[in-house]
This record gives C-alpha cells, sequence and structure tokens, in this order.
C-alpha cells in the first residue's frame, strides 16, 4: 500500500513537472544557444544567459531530487536514470540537459496516431533534428578558437554532425579537442541508433503490408465461405423439402404406372 502511494506521489510530480521544466529546457536552449551563434554577444547579455543555464540545471537537480526521494526503490531508481544523474552531476554533459525536450516529442506523439508508422515519423523526425542541432552547438562550441580547430562556424558545425550521424564521415571537418570528440563519439553512437531505428520501421511497415495483404485476402475467403455455407443450406433444404413431396406448398405429381 505505501509502495503504491510513493509511486503515485513520484507519478503526480513528474506529470505536475513535465511542462513546466520542458519550458525550461527550452529556455536553457536559446541561453545555451545565443552565445554560440552570436560571438559578438555583449558580455552582460552572455552573463544572463550564464544565469539562465545555471537556473534551469538547478531546476533540473530538483527534479532528479524529487523524482528519487519520492521513488520506493531509490537505488533502482539511480540505476535507472544513469544518464540524468550524469547530466546533474558532470558540467561537461550540460548539453544533455536538452534532452528534457524529448518530452515534446511524446505530446507530439499523442497527436501522431496509433499508427507504428505516425510514432515513428514523429521520434526519428524529432529526434534528430534535436541531436543534430545540439551536437552542432556543443562541437563549436568546444572547437571555437582551439589551436589547429577546422570547425568554426555553425555551417561548419551542423555539416560535420550531418555527415557523423549519417555515418558517412567524409573527414573534411573533425573535432581536436577532448570536449569535440566526447560529443562526436556520443554522435556516432546516435547515428548507428538512427539507422537501426529506420532499418527496423522500414521492416515493420514491409510486415504490416504482408499483414494488410494477408487480412484482405483471408476476408474474401471468409466471404465466399459464408455465401458457399448459405447455397449449400439452401440447397440441402430443397432436397428435404422434394423428399417430402412438397415444393412452394405443392404436393409432387406422381408418374402414372
Amino acid at each position: 500500500m505505501l509502495t503504491a502511494m510513493t509511486e503515485d506521489r513520484r507519478t503526480h510530480w513528474e506529470r505536475a513537472a513535465e511542462w513546466p521544466l520542458t519550458g525550461l529546457a527550452l529556455l536553457f536552449l536559446a541561453a545555451y544557444a545565443w552565445p554560440i551563434l552570436e560571438p559578438d554577444t555583449p558580455a552582460w547579455w552572455v552573463t544572463a544567459c550564464q544565469w539562465m543555464t545555471w537556473i534551469a540545471w538547478a531546476a533540473f537537480t530538483v527534479d532528479y531530487l524529487a523524482r528519487w526521494f519520492l521513488s520506493h526503490d531509490r537505488r533502482g531508481f539511480v540505476l535507472g536514470n544513469v544518464l540524468d544523474l550524469l547530466v546533474v552531476v558532470l558540467p561537461i554533459l550540460r548539453p544533455l540537459r536538452l534532452l528534457r525536450l524529448v518530452k515534446l516529442l511524446g505530446v507530439l506523439n499523442r497527436h501522431a496516431g496509433s499508427s507504428l508508422r505516425g510514432q515513428v515519423i514523429v521520434y526519428v523526425t524529432g529526434g534528430t533534428g534535436l541531436v543534430l542541432f545540439v551536437a552542432a552547438l556543443a562541437v563549436l562550441d568546444a572547437e571555437r578558437g582551439a589551436e589547429g580547430a577546422n570547425i568554426g562556424t555553425f555551417s561548419d558545425a551542423l555539416w560535420w554532425a550531418m555527415t557523423t550521424v549519417t555515418t558517412v564521415g567524409y573527414g573534411d571537418q573533425f573535432p581536436v579537442t577532448t570536449t569535440g570528440r566526447f560529443v562526436a563519439g556520443g554522435l556516432m553512437v546516435a547515428g548507428i541508433a538512427l539507422l537501426g531505428i529506420v532499418t527496423a520501421s522500414f521492416a515493420s511497415w514491409l510486415l504490416d503490408r504482408v499483414s494488410e495483404v494477408e487480412e484482405e485476402s483471408n476476408a474474401v475467403t471468409r466471404r465466399d465461405l459464408r455465401a458457399l455455407t448459405r447455397e449449400i443450406a439452401a440447397l440441402r433444404a430443397e432436397v428435404v423439402a422434394l423428399r417430402s413431396g412438397e415444393v412452394a406448398g405443392q404436393p409432387l405429381p406422381h408418374p402414372e404406372s
């Protein structure tokens, strides 16, 4: 009973915090991206953006601690939310706080219908766009001004992110800093996962099509069987009537001997 009450409280907290934290993630995205995309931003505005990112980080920390406190199995919660813990603890992973925006994909997914293809389109399109944008920002933030760096503009960073996530990897741009290589590693894993998702969704689509064709064929077969059953029943009734010597209520004429 106590376990159920605890989990209900945690679920209530998560539902209540979903939209505020999603809004904070959008605020974090804007505050994180602005100084990177506009390197000539005034110092006071850069400071304001930094404060906004720290406020968002504090809110995510409070959310994590609240969910941990409200969990019945706190050890299981920590083991099941390792990424959330790393995002809170390690400053180098601060771009990953934008993963809170994945909540938006869940909301959009509820409007995508119950079909697998609709859900996959929402998650793959939204998730890929978010990952590309965040990875481009993160690698540009790490590489800009570094010695020997060849990623100096957002267009360079976005091109590098696209070639990396698609596992093409032309090699014309590549990170030289430790943080940039960390971002590259994560993006490579995301690219492999994306390829697997697309392949699996295509295979599922083919199976759906085969199932639809089989269902249509089975429906026709069942309809034909029902028609044959009705005809057989009618013929059987006529045979019974003939044997009883009545057709349409009149006795059958007997042949003259």
